[in-house]
């Protein structure tokens, strides 16, 4: 096994520039052809779960913004933590 790669990466080493694009340009065409398109329920669940995290996330910035805002203005300008708004 050793031989047939080492053999495979000396003819790499003797491709030109244009022969190692060409050679990787092959290999995104054979890597391609073995994606799987999710069907359409998967690609529903799929959305779904990226709009979940992604409301989730913005929930929980928001909250740490407000907290940290209101601490910044309690420390820097003496305005009272209580009322929130």
């Amino acid at each position: 096994m050793a031989e047939s790669q080492a053999s495979s990466g000396r003819a790499r080493k003797k491709r030109g520039f244009f022969g190692a694009i060409i050679q990787f340009l092959r290999e995104v065409v054979d890597q391609l052809k073995k994606v799987v398109t999710p069907s359409r329920k998967e690609l529903i669940n799929y959305t779904l779960v990226v709009l979940g995290f992604v409301a989730v996330m913005m929930v929980l910035v928001t909250i740490l913004d407000f907290v940290f805002g209101k601490l910044a203005g309690f420390i820097f300008a003496g305005s009272p933590l209580w009322p929130l708004w």
